[in-house]
C-alpha cells in the first residue's frame, strides 16, 4: 500500500456570507487514524469534502502527498476513498448486490473481487446477511455496508463524514475495530464524528469549531497540555457552544 498523506495550509472556505472555515492548518500523517472532531457547524463535513476535491478552497492550499513526494489530485485519486454522512446506499439491493455494483464502478477483475469481498464480509460480519437489502439492514449493519463498499478498492486514503452517527453503542465498538485493523495496514484514516468519547479513540485529533481549528495532536497529550480532564472542557475553554 502506498503511504498517503494530506496537508493543508491556512484553508478557508466561504459559502456566500457564511464563513465555513476560518485559515485552517491540518497535517494527516501516513498510516494513522485522524479525528475531525466537532460538534454540527464545525466545518467537518466541508474538511472532507475539501479534501475529496468536492470543493475548492477560497484561500489556503491543499498537498496531497504519495510515498514521500508531493502529488497532483489526479496522481493522488485513485487511491482516494470518502464515505458521506449522508445514506448512499440503494435500499432495493442486497448486501452482494452493493459489491458487485461497486466492483463493476472501481473495474476490478474476477480474482481481486472475490478475494477482497470475500474479506470484507467476513471482518464486517455480514456474510450471513449477503441476500439482505440495505434497506431492511439495523443502523450499525448499515455503516458497515457503506465502510465495505469504500473498502472495496483497497484505497491508501479513507474519509469518513461522522459514520458512527445514530449507531449504538455496540456498533460503534465494531466500526472501530475495523478501523483499527485498516490503520494497521498502513492506511490514512480520517473521521470526522462529533463524539467526545470517540476522540481518544484516535491516534491525532484536531478540535474545530464554527471553522476555528481550536487544538490538534495526540489526545492524551493534548488533554495534559490543556490541564482538562475532558475534550469537552477543552472545548468550553475555547469558547465552543
Amino acid at each position: 500500500m502506498a503511504g498517503y498523506s494530506i496537508k493543508t495550509d491556512t484553508l478557508e472556505k466561504n459559502f456566500g456570507a457564511v464563513k465555513a472555515l476560518k485559515g485552517v492548518s491540518f497535517d494527516f500523517q501516513e498510516g494513522l487514524i485522524h479525528g475531525l472532531i466537532g460538534s454540527d457547524g464545525a466545518g467537518k463535513t466541508t474538511t472532507l469534502r475539501l479534501l475529496a476535491g468536492l470543493l475548492r478552497p477560497a484561500d489556503g492550499s491543499l498537498t496531497y502527498v504519495r510515498d514521500g513526494r508531493p502529488s497532483s489530485f489526479a496522481e493522488f485519486r485513485p487511491g482516494l476513498a470518502y464515505m458521506p454522512q449522508q445514506a448512499s446506499l440503494y435500499p432495493d439491493l442486497s448486501v452482494a448486490e452493493h459489491l458487485e455494483f461497486f466492483r463493476d464502478l472501481y473495474r476490478l477483475d474476477a480474482a481481486t473481487f472475490k478475494k477482497r469481498s470475500a474479506e470484507l464480509l467476513e471482518i464486517t460480519r455480514l456474510g450471513k446477511f449477503r441476500e439482505r437489502r440495505a434497506g431492511q439492514l439495523s443502523g450499525g449493519m448499515y455503516k458497515k455496508l457503506g465502510l465495505m463498499c469504500a473498502l472495496l478498492q483497497s484505497p491508501s486514503a479513507l474519509l469518513l463524514d461522522e459514520p458512527t452517527n445514530g449507531v449504538d453503542p455496540i456498533s460503534r465498538r465494531e466500526f472501530w475495530e475495523l478501523l483499527y485493523a485498516q490503520s494497521g495496514s498502513g492506511m490514512l484514516i480520517i473521521v470526522s464524528t462529533a463524539y467526545m468519547d470517540e476522540a481518544e479513540r484516535c491516534a491525532r485529533v484536531n478540535l474545530l469549531d464554527s471553522g476555528r481549528l481550536l487544538a490538534a495532536g495526540e489526545p492524551r497529550a493534548l488533554l495534559r497540555e490543556r490541564g482538562a480532564a475532558s475534550f469537552e472542557e477543552i472545548f468550553i475553554k475555547g469558547g465552543a457552544v
